[in-house]
């Protein structure tokens, strides 16, 4: 993931005009969910926007940026300032490293390389605190669906840091893992994914992000666009599929409805939590009801698949 910090009094300001949602009375130590638009709602990206303070220097921002879009991000966040706009934008991606610890154990066996408590923090917080005797950024956020915490660390020590991660949770089983179980996880919490479920194609509306845009009141790239796209029903909406069979329908198969096509899937696996194969696709409203059956293409073979309600999982309270 990128990671460009925001500083200058002019910070609030710029991201208000920019995403869909408020950053005015973030709290310091709150942390959201929001969007990046173009001017006709297409979606640049989807961010986690931090307030964070650092002690003796102030309030900053950070934006958690999809590593494919952190450069083109970057130099979009450039050409919005404003002549005479007090807002500093700097790239703090290569000088730190990004560990995602997920899972019910996790915070337990992290908190003994932190300086302050983990678990005080709130779901969707953070707070500056030290990590390995080093000054970093924990936050109560992630990418699987799970509990567990994010930690934003000098690049130098991130290795020391990763090693005794795993040291310490070893007894409850913790493990190193790659793209393909994070993309598991967030398909099964039904987390969309850029070049996936989002593009500069797709407007919020359309993927099931109406939460992650604030209109009322605000005037900030897109929301014209975005504005009446709330007002007209989409002509395509994001559903999740269960499929009978054993077969994972993957990217760009085709959804079929009564022998006629009506979309494609965006993005799709097998699920060793649901033990079956899941999907998310785009298709027509009129298709999009849980309990709607449809069919998919799968190299030539017709699979029948079953619209269900989203998320496929949902982690016990």
């Amino acid at each position: 993931m990128g990671r460009l910090r925001l500083t200058g009094s002019g910070a609030e300001a710029f991201l208000d005009r920019l995403l869909t949602r408020k950053v005015a009375g973030l709290a310091p130590g709150k942390i959201r969910y929001s969007l990046v638009c173009n001017e006709t709602g297409g979606i640049l990206d989807d961010v986690l926007v931090y307030h964070l303070q650092t002690r003796g220097r102030g309030d900053y921002y950070l934006l958690v940026v999809n590593a494919s879009n952190r450069d083109k991000i970057y130099q979009w966040l450039l050409k919005q300032r404003q002549t005479g706009e007090e807002v500093n934008i700097a790239d703090s991606t290569i000088e730190t490293a990004m560990i995602a610890v997920q899972g019910p154990a996790a915070i337990g066996f992290v908190q003994p390389l932190a300086s302050a408590e983990i678990g005080a923090l709130a779901y969707y917080t953070g707070t500056e605190m030290n990590v390995c005797g080093a000054a970093a950024i924990v936050s109560r956020t992630g990418y699987t669906g799970e509990d567990g915490c994010e930690l934003i660390v000098p690049a130098e020590i991130a290795t020391t840091v990763w090693k005794q991660v795993l040291s310490h949770g070893q007894s409850a089983g913790a493990m190193a893992v790659g793209l393909g179980a994070r993309d598991t996880l967030r398909l099964e919490a039904a987390m969309p994914l850029y070049g996936h479920e989002l593009s500069e194609e797709i407007n919020p509306i359309q993927a099931g992000l109406s939460f992650a845009v604030n209109l009322e009141g605000r005037d900030f790239i897109g929301c014209n666009a975005l504005a009446a796209a709330k007002q007209n029903p989409p002509t395509q909406v994001r559903i999740g599929l269960e499929l009978s069979g054993k077969r994972a329908a993957r990217e760009h198969y085709p959804v079929f409805a009564n022998g006629n096509p009506i979309g494609e899937i965006t993005s799709g696996t097998f699920s060793p939590t649901l033990q079956k194969p899941i999907a998310m696709a785009f298709v027509p409203p009129q298709h999009s009801q849980p309990g709607t059956d449809l069919t998919i293409d799968i190299r030539g073979t017709t699979e029948h698949a079953r619209v269900v309600p989203l998320p496929f999982y949902k982690r016990p309270s």
